[in-house]
Protein backbone atom coordinates (compact mmCIF):
# COMPACT_ATOMS: atom_id res chain seq x y z
CA UNK A 1 0.00 0.00 0.00
CA UNK A 2 1.18 2.88 -1.07
CA UNK A 3 1.59 6.36 1.73
CA UNK A 4 -0.51 9.06 0.44
CA UNK A 5 -1.14 12.69 1.63
CA UNK A 6 -4.73 12.69 1.93
CA UNK A 7 -6.38 16.26 2.38
CA UNK A 8 -9.77 15.59 4.16
CA UNK A 9 -12.80 18.46 3.21
CA UNK A 10 -15.04 17.93 5.74
CA UNK A 11 -13.97 17.57 9.86
CA UNK A 12 -17.18 15.88 11.11
CA UNK A 13 -17.92 12.34 11.89
CA UNK A 14 -16.83 10.27 8.66
CA UNK A 15 -14.38 12.81 8.04
CA UNK A 16 -12.58 12.85 11.13
CA UNK A 17 -13.06 8.98 11.10
CA UNK A 18 -11.12 8.45 7.88
CA UNK A 19 -8.32 10.86 8.85
CA UNK A 20 -7.94 9.14 12.16
CA UNK A 21 -8.05 5.30 10.52
CA UNK A 22 -5.56 6.89 7.76
CA UNK A 23 -3.27 8.18 10.37
CA UNK A 24 -2.79 4.70 11.64
CA UNK A 25 -1.59 3.40 8.06
CA UNK A 26 0.97 5.70 8.09
CA UNK A 27 -0.60 8.28 5.10
CA UNK A 28 -0.21 11.90 6.33
CA UNK A 29 -3.02 14.02 6.74
CA UNK A 30 -4.51 17.87 5.88
CA UNK A 31 -7.99 18.94 6.86
CA UNK A 32 -10.32 21.82 6.24
CA UNK A 33 -13.91 22.67 7.03
CA UNK A 34 -16.09 26.04 7.37
CA UNK A 35 -16.33 25.50 10.91
CA UNK A 36 -13.14 26.79 12.67
CA UNK A 37 -13.91 24.82 15.64
CA UNK A 38 -14.25 21.08 14.14
CA UNK A 39 -11.71 21.50 12.10
CA UNK A 40 -9.52 22.48 15.22
CA UNK A 41 -10.33 19.76 16.92
CA UNK A 42 -10.17 17.30 14.12
CA UNK A 43 -5.93 18.66 13.84
CA UNK A 44 -5.43 18.12 17.69
CA UNK A 45 -6.45 14.99 17.63
CA UNK A 46 -4.21 14.14 14.42
CA UNK A 47 -1.02 15.70 15.03
CA UNK A 48 1.66 15.04 14.52
CA UNK A 49 0.55 12.99 11.10
CA UNK A 50 -0.56 16.91 9.67
CA UNK A 51 1.20 18.25 7.33
CA UNK A 52 0.88 20.43 3.30
CA UNK A 53 1.60 19.94 -0.01
CA UNK A 54 0.16 18.50 -3.19
CA UNK A 55 -2.53 15.67 -1.72
CA UNK A 56 -2.68 12.59 -3.93
CA UNK A 57 -5.89 11.86 -2.24
CA UNK A 58 -8.65 14.47 -1.40
CA UNK A 59 -11.70 13.06 0.29
CA UNK A 60 -15.04 15.65 0.13
CA UNK A 61 -16.46 14.69 3.06
CA UNK A 62 -19.33 17.83 3.37
CA UNK A 63 -22.86 17.23 3.74
CA UNK A 64 -24.33 16.57 -0.08
CA UNK A 65 -25.74 19.63 -0.83
CA UNK A 66 -22.11 21.47 -0.79
CA UNK A 67 -20.40 18.64 -2.49
CA UNK A 68 -20.15 19.64 -5.70
CA UNK A 69 -19.38 23.11 -5.11
CA UNK A 70 -16.43 21.69 -2.81
CA UNK A 71 -15.36 19.27 -5.59
CA UNK A 72 -15.07 21.93 -8.17
CA UNK A 73 -12.97 23.76 -5.87
CA UNK A 74 -10.17 21.56 -4.64
CA UNK A 75 -10.28 20.10 -8.68
CA UNK A 76 -9.16 23.92 -9.45
CA UNK A 77 -6.80 24.07 -7.09
CA UNK A 78 -5.49 20.07 -7.16
CA UNK A 79 -6.46 18.82 -10.46
CA UNK A 80 -3.76 15.95 -10.18
CA UNK A 81 -5.40 14.24 -7.17
CA UNK A 82 -7.35 11.28 -6.73
CA UNK A 83 -11.18 12.32 -5.25
CA UNK A 84 -13.62 10.60 -3.80
CA UNK A 85 -16.88 11.80 -1.64
CA UNK A 86 -18.50 9.89 0.75
CA UNK A 87 -22.07 11.17 0.74
CA UNK A 88 -25.17 8.52 1.44
CA UNK A 89 -26.86 9.73 -2.22
CA UNK A 90 -25.23 8.81 -5.06
CA UNK A 91 -26.79 9.59 -8.65
CA UNK A 92 -27.39 13.47 -8.54
CA UNK A 93 -23.69 14.04 -7.77
CA UNK A 94 -22.03 11.89 -10.37
CA UNK A 95 -24.51 13.13 -12.77
CA UNK A 96 -22.99 16.79 -12.49
CA UNK A 97 -19.31 15.06 -12.06
CA UNK A 98 -19.79 13.67 -15.65
CA UNK A 99 -20.60 16.49 -17.22
CA UNK A 100 -16.66 17.67 -17.10
CA UNK A 101 -14.55 15.21 -17.95
CA UNK A 102 -11.35 16.36 -16.70
CA UNK A 103 -12.70 15.76 -12.97
CA UNK A 104 -14.64 12.94 -14.42
CA UNK A 105 -11.59 11.02 -14.66
CA UNK A 106 -10.52 11.47 -11.30
CA UNK A 107 -13.26 10.82 -8.84
CA UNK A 108 -15.36 8.10 -7.21
CA UNK A 109 -18.25 8.07 -5.99
CA UNK A 110 -17.97 6.47 -2.54
CA UNK A 111 -20.18 5.63 0.49
CA UNK A 112 -18.75 3.80 3.68
CA UNK A 113 -21.66 1.73 5.27
CA UNK A 114 -20.71 2.71 9.16
CA UNK A 115 -21.73 5.48 11.13
CA UNK A 116 -22.86 6.55 14.86
CA UNK A 117 -25.95 8.35 16.02
CA UNK A 118 -24.13 10.57 17.58
CA UNK A 119 -22.23 13.78 14.91
CA UNK A 120 -18.98 15.84 15.22
CA UNK A 121 -15.42 15.47 15.19
CA UNK A 122 -15.75 14.45 18.90
CA UNK A 123 -17.08 11.54 18.02
CA UNK A 124 -15.09 9.73 15.28
CA UNK A 125 -12.94 6.57 15.89
CA UNK A 126 -10.07 5.37 13.57
CA UNK A 127 -11.84 1.94 13.78
CA UNK A 128 -15.15 3.00 12.49
CA UNK A 129 -14.66 1.34 9.04
CA UNK A 130 -12.97 -2.00 10.18
CA UNK A 131 -15.40 -5.06 8.80
CA UNK A 132 -17.57 -2.79 7.64
CA UNK A 133 -18.85 -2.25 3.64
CA UNK A 134 -17.69 0.33 1.51
CA UNK A 135 -19.60 0.98 -1.86
CA UNK A 136 -17.79 2.50 -5.13
CA UNK A 137 -19.55 4.34 -7.25
CA UNK A 138 -17.08 5.32 -10.64
CA UNK A 139 -18.10 7.62 -13.22
CA UNK A 140 -18.23 5.95 -17.09
CA UNK A 141 -14.62 8.36 -17.50
CA UNK A 142 -12.71 6.85 -14.10
CA UNK A 143 -9.22 6.40 -14.77
CA UNK A 144 -7.94 2.94 -13.59
CA UNK A 145 -5.25 4.45 -11.53
CA UNK A 146 -7.42 6.06 -9.65
CA UNK A 147 -9.78 3.48 -8.91
CA UNK A 148 -6.93 1.00 -7.94
CA UNK A 149 -5.52 4.06 -5.55
CA UNK A 150 -8.93 4.59 -3.89
CA UNK A 151 -9.93 0.64 -3.46
CA UNK A 152 -6.38 0.16 -1.49
CA UNK A 153 -6.90 2.76 0.72
CA UNK A 154 -10.42 2.00 1.44
CA UNK A 155 -8.82 -1.65 2.42
CA UNK A 156 -6.12 0.12 4.45
CA UNK A 157 -8.75 1.31 6.40
CA UNK A 158 -10.47 -2.22 7.19
CA UNK A 159 -13.60 -2.07 5.12
CA UNK A 160 -14.78 -4.67 1.98
CA UNK A 161 -15.08 -1.93 -1.26
CA UNK A 162 -18.24 -2.83 -3.03
CA UNK A 163 -18.53 -1.40 -6.86
CA UNK A 164 -21.86 -0.78 -7.81
CA UNK A 165 -23.76 2.32 -10.13
CA UNK A 166 -25.21 5.47 -8.83
CA UNK A 167 -28.85 4.68 -9.06
CA UNK A 168 -28.44 0.67 -7.72
CA UNK A 169 -26.93 2.64 -4.97
CA UNK A 170 -29.36 4.59 -4.60
CA UNK A 171 -32.36 2.38 -4.82
CA UNK A 172 -30.47 0.31 -2.27
CA UNK A 173 -29.79 3.00 0.45
CA UNK A 174 -33.27 4.16 0.11
CA UNK A 175 -34.28 0.43 1.58
CA UNK A 176 -31.54 -0.09 3.79
CA UNK A 177 -30.15 3.13 5.39
CA UNK A 178 -32.93 6.21 4.66
CA UNK A 179 -36.14 3.49 5.42
CA UNK A 180 -34.54 2.36 8.79
CA UNK A 181 -34.00 6.04 9.45
CA UNK A 182 -37.40 7.08 8.48
CA UNK A 183 -38.85 4.41 10.99
CA UNK A 184 -37.08 5.07 14.00
CA UNK A 185 -37.78 8.86 13.73
CA UNK A 186 -41.07 8.34 12.91
CA UNK A 187 -41.35 6.14 15.66
CA UNK A 188 -39.82 8.04 18.26
CA UNK A 189 -42.16 10.88 17.25
CA UNK A 190 -44.86 9.29 17.89
CA UNK A 191 -44.14 8.57 21.25
CA UNK A 192 -42.86 12.50 22.22
CA UNK A 193 -46.25 13.35 23.68
CA UNK A 194 -46.18 10.97 26.24
CA UNK A 195 -45.94 12.75 29.23
CA UNK A 196 -44.67 8.94 31.58
CA UNK A 197 -44.28 5.28 31.38
CA UNK A 198 -41.53 5.36 28.98
CA UNK A 199 -38.88 4.77 31.39
CA UNK A 200 -40.47 1.33 31.34
CA UNK A 201 -39.95 0.67 28.02
CA UNK A 202 -38.12 -2.33 27.22
CA UNK A 203 -34.78 -3.25 24.68
CA UNK A 204 -37.29 -3.91 21.39
CA UNK A 205 -38.18 0.19 21.71
CA UNK A 206 -34.81 0.94 22.73
CA UNK A 207 -33.45 -0.56 19.58
CA UNK A 208 -35.72 0.88 17.58
CA UNK A 209 -35.57 4.32 18.36
CA UNK A 210 -31.49 4.27 18.80
CA UNK A 211 -30.99 6.31 15.39
CA UNK A 212 -33.79 8.74 16.09
CA UNK A 213 -30.83 10.51 17.80
CA UNK A 214 -29.47 11.11 14.43
CA UNK A 215 -28.51 14.97 12.91
CA UNK A 216 -31.61 16.40 11.66
CA UNK A 217 -30.02 19.19 9.14
CA UNK A 218 -28.02 16.02 7.65
CA UNK A 219 -30.96 13.54 7.43
CA UNK A 220 -32.92 16.40 5.93
CA UNK A 221 -30.83 16.85 3.08
CA UNK A 222 -30.54 13.16 2.52
CA UNK A 223 -33.77 12.36 2.55
CA UNK A 224 -34.61 15.04 -0.29
CA UNK A 225 -31.52 14.48 -2.21
CA UNK A 226 -32.95 11.11 -2.49
CA UNK A 227 -36.36 12.08 -2.84
CA UNK A 228 -37.73 9.63 -5.72
CA UNK A 229 -36.37 5.99 -3.79
CA UNK A 230 -37.61 7.53 -0.42
CA UNK A 231 -41.18 7.79 -1.29
CA UNK A 232 -40.79 4.18 -2.88
CA UNK A 233 -39.28 2.57 0.17
CA UNK A 234 -41.84 4.35 2.20
CA UNK A 235 -44.69 3.58 0.18
CA UNK A 236 -43.45 -0.45 -0.03
CA UNK A 237 -43.04 -0.10 3.58
CA UNK A 238 -46.74 1.40 4.36
CA UNK A 239 -48.25 -1.13 2.35
CA UNK A 240 -46.95 -4.06 4.72
CA UNK A 241 -48.09 -2.10 7.65
CA UNK A 242 -51.32 -1.58 6.24
CA UNK A 243 -51.66 -5.10 5.71
CA UNK A 244 -51.09 -5.94 9.34
CA UNK A 245 -53.03 -3.11 10.29
CA UNK A 246 -55.82 -4.87 8.32
CA UNK A 247 -55.42 -8.83 9.83
CA UNK A 248 -55.51 -7.06 13.58
CA UNK A 249 -58.57 -4.96 12.74
CA UNK A 250 -60.53 -8.05 11.23
CA UNK A 251 -58.75 -10.80 14.17
CA UNK A 252 -57.26 -12.69 11.29
CA UNK A 253 -54.61 -14.65 13.03
CA UNK A 254 -53.39 -16.80 9.76
CA UNK A 255 -52.87 -13.49 8.23
CA UNK A 256 -51.33 -12.23 11.21
CA UNK A 257 -48.77 -15.58 11.31
CA UNK A 258 -47.97 -15.12 8.05
CA UNK A 259 -46.77 -11.33 8.11
CA UNK A 260 -44.23 -12.24 10.92
CA UNK A 261 -43.15 -15.21 8.90
CA UNK A 262 -42.25 -12.74 6.28
CA UNK A 263 -40.38 -10.64 8.74
CA UNK A 264 -38.34 -13.61 9.92
CA UNK A 265 -37.49 -14.73 6.29
CA UNK A 266 -36.36 -10.58 5.99
CA UNK A 267 -34.82 -10.72 9.04
CA UNK A 268 -32.84 -13.97 7.83
CA UNK A 269 -31.31 -12.16 4.88
CA UNK A 270 -29.69 -9.29 6.91
CA UNK A 271 -26.18 -10.28 7.37
CA UNK A 272 -24.73 -11.27 11.20
CA UNK A 273 -21.87 -9.41 10.37
CA UNK A 274 -22.07 -5.74 9.31
CA UNK A 275 -20.79 -5.55 5.37
CA UNK A 276 -20.47 -9.14 5.16
CA UNK A 277 -22.60 -11.47 2.80
CA UNK A 278 -25.20 -13.42 4.88
CA UNK A 279 -24.01 -16.99 5.88
CA UNK A 280 -26.33 -19.76 7.20
CA UNK A 281 -25.14 -19.86 11.10
CA UNK A 282 -25.51 -23.20 13.42
CA UNK A 283 -26.18 -21.57 17.08
CA UNK A 284 -24.67 -23.89 19.47
CA UNK A 285 -26.18 -23.06 22.61
CA UNK A 286 -23.45 -23.31 25.89
CA UNK A 287 -23.42 -23.94 29.33
CA UNK A 288 -20.67 -22.22 31.48
CA UNK A 289 -20.16 -21.65 34.64
CA UNK A 290 -19.98 -18.22 36.32
CA UNK A 291 -16.26 -18.39 37.11
CA UNK A 292 -13.11 -16.61 36.73
CA UNK A 293 -11.43 -17.89 33.29
CA UNK A 294 -14.71 -20.22 31.69
CA UNK A 295 -15.45 -17.91 28.39
CA UNK A 296 -11.64 -18.11 27.80
CA UNK A 297 -11.82 -22.30 28.37
CA UNK A 298 -14.89 -22.63 25.84
CA UNK A 299 -13.21 -20.39 23.64
CA UNK A 300 -9.69 -21.94 23.68
CA UNK A 301 -12.12 -25.41 23.21
CA UNK A 302 -13.06 -23.78 19.74
CA UNK A 303 -9.46 -22.72 18.69
CA UNK A 304 -8.39 -26.87 19.43
CA UNK A 305 -10.32 -27.65 16.26
CA UNK A 306 -9.48 -24.49 13.67
CA UNK A 307 -13.48 -23.62 14.60
CA UNK A 308 -14.25 -19.50 13.97
CA UNK A 309 -17.11 -18.05 16.03
CA UNK A 310 -18.70 -15.87 13.62
CA UNK A 311 -20.95 -14.19 16.42
CA UNK A 312 -21.92 -14.72 20.02
CA UNK A 313 -24.39 -13.62 22.81
CA UNK A 314 -24.37 -14.48 26.39
CA UNK A 315 -27.65 -14.80 28.79
CA UNK A 316 -26.85 -14.84 32.42
CA UNK A 317 -28.93 -13.68 35.69
CA UNK A 318 -27.24 -12.22 38.98
CA UNK A 319 -26.79 -14.77 41.49
CA UNK A 320 -26.86 -17.79 39.18
CA UNK A 321 -24.07 -19.76 38.84
CA UNK A 322 -24.46 -21.08 35.27
CA UNK A 323 -24.86 -18.97 32.26
CA UNK A 324 -25.34 -19.63 28.90
CA UNK A 325 -23.89 -18.18 25.61
CA UNK A 326 -25.01 -18.91 22.10
CA UNK A 327 -22.59 -18.69 19.70
CA UNK A 328 -22.58 -19.00 15.94
CA UNK A 329 -20.94 -21.02 13.55
CA UNK A 330 -20.53 -22.25 9.71
CA UNK A 331 -22.04 -26.02 10.00
CA UNK A 332 -19.09 -27.30 9.09
CA UNK A 333 -17.45 -25.78 12.10
CA UNK A 334 -20.53 -25.82 14.11
CA UNK A 335 -20.59 -30.12 13.29
CA UNK A 336 -16.77 -30.39 14.71
CA UNK A 337 -17.36 -28.15 17.92
CA UNK A 338 -20.47 -29.54 19.00
CA UNK A 339 -18.54 -33.10 18.87
CA UNK A 340 -15.30 -31.81 20.82
CA UNK A 341 -17.37 -30.07 23.28
CA UNK A 342 -19.95 -33.13 24.04
CA UNK A 343 -16.61 -35.58 24.45
CA UNK A 344 -15.27 -32.72 26.83
CA UNK A 345 -18.30 -32.96 28.59
CA UNK A 346 -19.67 -29.49 27.93
CA UNK A 347 -23.68 -29.01 27.93
CA UNK A 348 -24.11 -28.58 24.48
CA UNK A 349 -27.67 -28.25 22.60
CA UNK A 350 -27.82 -26.90 18.78
CA UNK A 351 -30.80 -24.57 17.83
Amino acid sequence: MENLHVRIVGSGLIGTSIALGAATQGHTLEMDDREIGARQLAEDLLRPQLSEGEPDLIVIATPPSHAFEALQREFHKYPQSTFIDVASVKNNLLHEVESFTALAERFLGTHPMAGREVAGPSSAQSDLFQGRAWIVSPTSKTKTECRDRVLSFIEGLGATPYVMGAAEHDRLLARISHLPQVVSTSLAASISGNESGLELSGQGLRDMTRIANSDAPLWSEILLSNQEEVLNAISEFTFQLDELKTAIAHKDSGAIEKIFERGKLGRGKVSGKHGAQPRNYVYLLVVIKDEPGALRQLFDECAKVHANIEDLSIEHSPQQETGLITLAFSPEDAKKVEKHLNEQQWKVHVR
